[in-house]
């Protein structure tokens, strides 16, 4: 229940002083419970017990600590409590031996005996009053225990609640150091903050005084002007990024102003290095003549000598030149102006120095005898020298800035003496080929075909045909133009000779002279099984006077001039000018311009063919459309022609007549006759003018080949046809028998014609095969009628069989009888190429 501890401090030591100066070391002292019974007990143990609680009242420190061990049992403690009681008993018996001694009489003894019975029953209750005496000292003991520890508690309970004040005031003062801690480090945030924030704003003044102090411009160049550059960058950034600020847009606006400052004082520092490097370029080139060496060197080493500082100083502003995002399409960037003004003075400087050597240059060029008179010679060697000249520039214009703004603008300016010489030259050019090697020279040297596979330009590397391109449009331009020139003089306008129009003679010479000029000529993509006389050429090849040698070209090995001999005047000419404008000009123009070329051709044709039918036979005029839109169509194969976009346009016309009309009749205001007349003429009519060449001629292809395959079977079924079968007297066998006649009479005359215009035998087949076609289909068509009004009449009509001479034929064996006097032999389908050009022509108009 207690801490023996208590009990510990109770017992005093009673060792001698010796002994406990060699124990005290670690080790605890005998207790007195251990002690034999016949040591006499200590009575330093009572005044010690005394002293204790004394002590207890009145403490003055704490107690020493005794090692005394405890008590085993509560034998022990008797024999402890007896020792400290022993003393007395022993005098007590030393005193009843005394008394014994001294009995003498009978009194004596009685007084004595009496003595002893009461020590007897003294002695028989010692054990008790022991006993109990023990209890008392354990009472005592304990008691002293009890107000010891009741003490100790309280001390103890003081100390809890001393240690729980404390904890609470530590506690209190943690939480107070925290705040402060946590106040200071809020406060450093803030003076931080502050001083972050101030930063943006203090450097106004000093930036100010340095950009406004006398000589700023001297230290443009220095490492400290572009460290002041980045500041101010990020001082616009910040105020930007903060407009809560107060007084941030004052601030802003000041910086802007500040930056407009420095960058202008680059500007002008940039200005002048290099008008002064001009001056001195020009003093020098002023002293004394130079040559080209010497030249060269003066205009291109002296501007390298600075060019590197002035190149980083230029970046500064071109950094800076940059669109905000989300800037509108086509805005300037702020300082913008400032970079084009370097490139102005750049190309204005480097202009006055080349310029006029560069005009002289090609003066003389121009005036050279090689030159003077040959076109496509003078641009030879004046691009050539134009294009070494822009290359120098170019490499110069790359050390003095990054990047290619405002580069190809000054290069065209040193360009612009070649387009004053070239572009009269040009516009007086009236030949036609002198046009188109120009134009080839132009687009195979110095333009890049983006359609073609070709290494693509360095990162750094001049890209001429820009600049050559304004000389080029001219070119083209003129080209277009020519060739309207011709189209309208030689084609539309031309008025056919008669040796033009001299047919069929005029085959027959042609056939005489040992030439096969009717074969229409391949585009170079398919090849024809039946040889010519004349071998053709594998592309579209057209002669013109002057354009090779007389007899034989040499690009070809072969009989030109006799190859192209049978073709009509105006298709010659329509070949040769599609086979030299072709890739000379942009795609949409061309196919324009052959659209127009091939209508033109086109109605030149029907109007010869229309003036030999009058002249010769109707099969004549026929057969010679039919020739040569064949060769016209075949040869506007090899040049890829597209289709032409409608042109759309509006037709007022109506609206106009609409309200004279409404005005003639009085009737201009009124509501009804305005909704009478509101579908029928208020509104304008959508007019499509389509020109699509290529159908165009199929067209027309179809309607001559049907008109001539209807023109010959008309004649050999004559005697069968609605008109005739409506005469008096109109016999159906006698009828078929003059068909038959006819039909033996013209089948040679139509092969005959045949032979005469075409010499390809697969298309002459082909007619053949269509009159033939033709002439079945009128039979049938007679056939069908005869046998209506036969069987109104009640006769019957043979329908197998040829039956008797003066009876109709039935259709299979007519056509089996056409067969026969035809004679259309079987057509070789393993020709890719005819069998191609079977079906085409039969889509065009055979029945």
């Amino acid at each position: 229940m207690y801490d023996d501890a208590s009990y510990y401090s109770f017992a005093p030591s009673t060792q001698p002083q010796n002994e406990t100066q060699q124990t005290s070391k670690h080790k605890r002292r005998q207790s007195l419970l251990k002690q034999p019974n016949d040591v006499q007990a200590d009575a330093r143990l009572t005044d010690g017990n005394t002293n204790i609680v004394e002590a207890e009242e009145t403490p003055r420190g704490p107690p020493n600590a005794t090692i005394i061990r405890r008590a085993q049992s509560y034998s022990d403690f008797h024999d402890a409590v007896r020792a400290v009681l022993n003393p007395h008993i022993t005098a007590n018996e030393d005193a009843k031996k005394i008394e014994g001694r001294k009995i003498k009489a009978e009194l004596d003894f009685v007084d004595w005996y009496h003595n002893l019975e009461h020590d007897l029953l003294d002695s028989s209750h010692d054990e008790y009053t022991s006993y109990q005496d023990q209890l008392e000292v354990s009472q005592s003991h304990l008691d002293s225990l009890i107000s010891s520890t009741t003490s100790t508690l309280d001390l103890l309970a003081s100390l809890s609640k001393s240690f729980q004040a404390v904890e609470a005031q530590t506690t209190a003062f943690q939480q107070q150091c925290e705040g402060l801690l946590s106040e200071q480090k809020r406060l450093t945030e803030m003076a931080d903050g502050i001083g972050r924030n101030l930063k943006y704003y203090s450097y106004l003044e000093p930036i100010t005084r340095r950009l406004n102090a006398p000589g700023a411009g001297n230290f443009v160049r220095g490492k400290e002007f572009s460290d002041m550059l980045a500041r101010l960058d990020q001082c616009l950034e910040y105020t930007a990024a903060h407009p809560s600020h107060r007084e941030s847009s004052t601030y802003k606006s000041r910086y802007r102003l500040l930056m407009t400052r420095a960058l202008t004082l680059i500007r002008v520092n940039f200005v002048g290095s290099m008008r002064e490097i001009a001056s001195d370029v020009t003093k020098r080139i002023a002293d004394r003549q130079l040559n080209d060496t010497t030249m060269s060197a003066l205009l291109y080493a002296k501007f390298r000598v600075g060019a590197s500082e002035l190149k980083k100083v230029g970046l500064e502003i071109q950094k800076r030149a940059v669109l905000a995002a989300g800037a509108e399409p086509g805005a300037e960037a702020e300082y913008q102006s400032l970079m084009n003004e370097l490139y102005t003075s750049y190309a204005a400087t480097r202009g006055k120095l080349v310029i006029p050597l560069v005009r002289k240059k090609i003066g003389d060029i121009a005036m050279a005898p090689s030159t003077s008179k040959d076109l496509v010679a003078f641009a030879r060697s004046s691009i050539g020298y134009i294009r070494g000249v822009c290359s120098d520039e170019y490499e110069l214009w790359r050390e003095w800035f990054d990047g290619e703004d405002g580069l190809y603008d000054f290069l065209e300016s040193v360009c612009e003496p070649l387009y004053d010489h070239l572009r009269p030259r040009t516009i007086h050019e009236n030949q036609l080929l002198k046009l188109c090697e120009l134009c080839m020279l132009l687009q195979t040297i110095y333009i890049r075909d983006p359609d073609e596979e070709s290494e693509p330009l360095e990162a750094f590397q001049l890209d001429f045909s820009v600049l050559i391109q304004p000389a080029l449009e001219d070119i083209q331009t003129r080209l277009v133009f020519r060739t309207q020139t011709i189209l309208r003089d030689e084609i539309e306008r031309y008025k056919p000779k008669p040796e033009d129009l001299d047919y069929p003679a005029r085959n027959r010479r042609v056939s005489l002279s040992g030439t096969k000029s009717n074969v229409p000529i391949t585009s170079g993509r398919k090849g024809s099984v039946a040889e010519p006389t004349t071998p053709m050429p594998k592309a579209p090849m057209i002669v013109e006077e002057g354009d090779s040698p007389r007899g034989r070209d040499l690009r070809w090995g072969l009989d030109t001039e006799a190859a192209f001999e049978g073709w009509y005047p105006t298709l010659r000419k329509a070949m040769w000018l599609l086979s030299r404008i072709y890739r000379l000009v942009n795609s949409t123009i061309f196919d324009d311009l052959a659209h127009q070329i091939v209508h033109q051709t086109t109605l030149s044709l029907h109007h010869a063919a229309t003036q030999i039918s009058s002249k010769a036979t109707n099969a004549d005029g026929q057969l010679f459309l039919i020739k040569h839109l064949l060769i016209l169509k075949q040869q506007i194969v090899a040049f890829d022609i597209e289709y032409v976009t409608p042109d759309v346009s509006f037709d007022f016309s109506g609206v106009t007549n609409t309200f004279w009309e409404l005005r003639e009749r009085g009737g201009l205001f009124d509501p009804r006759n305005l909704w009478r007349f509101v579908g029928g003429g208020l509104l304008p009519r959508v007019v499509e003018n389509m020109l699509d060449a290529k159908a165009e001629l199929d067209g027309r292809l179809r309607t001559v080949i049907n008109d001539f395959t209807r023109d010959f079977a008309g004649r050999m079924t004559s005697a069968i046809s609605e008109r005739a079968a409506s005469m008096r007297g109109f016999e159906g066998g006698s009828a078929v028998r003059t068909v038959q006649e006819a039909a033996g009479k013209e089948v040679p005359l139509l092969r005959r014609k045949l032979g005469q215009y075409l010499d390809d035998s697969r298309t002459q087949e082909t007619l053949v095969k269509a009159v033939q076609d033709q002439v079945v289909q009128n039979y049938e068509t007679f056939c069908d009628r005869y046998e209506a009004e036969k069987g109104s009449t009640g006769k019957a009509v043979s329908k197998k069989g040829k039956g008797r001479e003066d009876e109709v034929w039935d259709l299979d064996t007519f056509a089996e009888w056409t067969d026969s006097i035809f004679g259309v032999s079987r057509l070789d389908t393993r020709d890719i190429d005819e069998r191609s050009r079977s079906r085409s022509l039969s889509r065009s108009g055979s029945v």
